[in-house]
């Protein structure tokens, strides 16, 4: 059995500690975004994906990162406010991470890395990028920025893990 995304604690907009063992039975979707991106948009895009899927063992979880052209300025809760405000954004949304680099967040750094998650290597090449998480916490898939979270591409992989 390979290792699961469940080992992490992150944080969310108000600094509190959040064990990912929570999602536990759940198909996640985790995304890294930005408020001032060209693709911010598909904050709109998550929330049509997370309406579909919410009442069906789903969750998308919004880390928001300024590691790609300084395009997350937001700092603590007002990420969350900036995503509820202008995108009706009802899924978790998380503290500000980094992505890449020598100050990766632990949770990211496994997601991208084959030789920790035994699945995929796959680092974030801009904002948006999404990974795909089975319900026993194993990454399976990823898709990059361009893919629209609710296309018919991640819907449908969705589906085959619910």
């Amino acid at each position: 059995m390979n290792p699961t995304i469940h080992q992490f604690t992150v944080k969310d907009t108000k600094g509190n500690d959040i064990s990912l063992e929570k999602y536990k039975g759940k198909v996640l979707l985790i995304v890294n975004t930005a408020s001032k991106c060209g693709f911010t948009p598909q904050l709109k895009s998550m929330q049509k994906l997370y309406d579909e899927f919410k009442n069906e063992d789903f969750e998308l979880l919004a880390f928001p990162s300024n590691d790609f052209g300084g395009q997350e300025p937001l700092e603590g809760e007002a990420l969350e406010q900036f995503c509820m405000v202008n995108y009706e954004a009802e899924y978790p949304i998380f503290d500000k991470v980094h992505v890449k680099g020598r100050d990766v967040s632990e949770l990211f750094d496994f997601l991208s890395d084959k030789t920790k998650n035994g699945q995929i290597n796959s680092k974030p090449k801009w904002n948006f990028h999404k990974y795909l998480v089975d319900k026993n916490g194993q990454v399976v898939d990823y898709f990059l920025t361009i893919t629209t979270p609710n296309s018919n591409k991640v819907k449908n992989r969705i589906r085959k893990l619910l």
